[in-house]
């Protein structure tokens, strides 16, 4: 697709630039809709709501305007997965991958397995879609209301995916601008291969026309290139081959306090950049503690950019201790490009991200703190004001946190 032979040098993240949007909640991930909105999938909290009506798992809300002045909506329609209001031991899923196509918004969903004696890890993608702009949304097979399978119910056959490897359990889907698929007419989503350091480093890639996101028969799966260097697709996962890797040494291996999950490394945010004729991608490691626990230290940030959804990949920053703001308690994680905040000219962009400075202090004393208050509360509503009360305290930079990227070309 690419149509220049442009060459990006280098990327500097303007410090002077950062701005916090505010909501409480990660992930993040975003697509621009037909009106040059964005829809955001937002994670763990209740992100603008105020008073805070319910902690989701997972939520998606629209984002209307620039970076200098931006207004939040919740997306009404969206299923409702209210953590407060669902068994301790049930299934969590947690948006991901978000992608609109005409009316038609596709989202996938982590799900985690319930081990204990170890970080749980991810194993599965569930997809629902609306095709209606978001009021009515459906299973993958077209049903509708939207169901949480139960972990006896998870499976190939209500799931997009659910690998005995835990494969593209964490998904993001490459954007290209308003609305749109691909100029070849497809979709290409990207997953990690795993859930342990080795396998979660490696970036794995399937492709399918937008019709075809609801029937896993239709995926397409990077298999490598051949002898000429042009791309080969599978049917057959099995096939599949990554298409970039990254650093080893940044995905958390032992828990930080009871009930913890690998942290979502390297699962990357990956846009067009029509104007230069490139594609961008922004991806972050954990720091990782001696002990294997995660956030012990600052985060590994890298932005890379390709010719091709298939790479190579060639690296245009790094930085091996990511302190937003020179900030060296920072813990920021999960950067998201906005893809409807590309400068018109393409030389400059807007990342956006959580930061989870203080989780440390909240494992070792704010969760303790948090199970007392929780524990006399009467309502799933004033649970959500002690939760969000509680975790905005200790980590007052688990929000919407912006900062603008200027890219040196040659």
């Amino acid at each position: 697709m690419a149509r220049r032979s442009v060459r990006v040098v280098s990327a500097t993240r303007r410090d002077d630039t950062i701005r916090n949007l505010g909501g409480l909640g990660d992930g993040y991930k975003m697509t621009v809709r037909p009106d040059r909105s964005h829809l955001i999938a937002v994670n763990d909290g209740p992100g603008w709501a105020d008073p805070p009506k319910a902690f989701y798992t997972a939520r998606t809300w629209q984002m209307v305007g620039g970076p200098g002045a931006v207004n939040f909506a919740d997306l009404a329609g969206y299923p409702i997965l209210n953590r407060s209001e669902r068994p301790p031991e049930a299934p969590h899923y947690y948006g991901h991958g978000l992608v609109q196509v005409g009316n038609t918004i596709y989202q996938f969903l982590g799900t985690l397995d319930h081990a204990e004696d170890r970080p749980r890890r991810w194993t599965g993608a569930k997809l629902i879609w609306s095709s209606d702009n978001g009021a009515i949304w459906r299973n993958q097979d077209g049903s509708t209301p939207v169901v949480w399978e139960d972990w006896k119910d998870q499976s190939r056959a209500s799931m997009a995916f659910f690998e005995p490897d835990g494969c593209f359990s964490l998904l993001s889907i490459l954007q290209y601008g308003a609305g749109k698929a691909g100029p070849d007419g497809y979709v290409h989503v990207y997953g990690l291969n795993g859930s342990v350091d080795g396998k979660m480093n490696e970036l794995v890639l399937f492709r399918a026309k937008p019709q075809d996101l609801a029937r896993r028969a239709g995926y397409q799966f990077f298999a490598g290139h051949d002898r000429t260097g042009r791309p080969r697709w599978s049917a057959d996962i099995l096939e599949r081959r990554p298409v970039h890797t990254f650093p080893l040494g940044w995905v958390n291996s032992v828990n930080l306090f009871p009930g913890d999950l690998v942290v979502e490394s390297w699962l990357p945010s990956v846009v067009y950049n029509a104007p230069l004729g490139l594609y961008m991608m922004s991806s972050a490691g954990i720091g990782v503690a001696s002990d294997g626990t995660e956030f012990g230290k600052a985060s590994y940030f890298g932005l890379w950019v390709s010719q091709h959804p298939t790479g190579p990949w060639r690296q245009i920053h790094e930085d091996t201790a990511w302190t937003p703001g020179g900030d060296p308690l920072s813990r920021a994680y999960a950067p998201q490009i906005a893809p409807g905040w590309i400068a018109p000219d393409g030389k400059s962009f807007w990342l956006v991200w959580p930061d989870l400075r203080g989780i440390r202090e909240f494992g070792a004393n704010g969760e303790g703190e948090l199970e007392a208050a929780l524990s006399k509360a009467n309502t799933a509503e004033e649970r959500t004001v002690i939760e969000t009360g509680v975790v905005r305290r200790f980590m007052p930079g688990f929000s919407m946190n912006m900062q603008r990227i200027d890219l040196t070309l040659a």
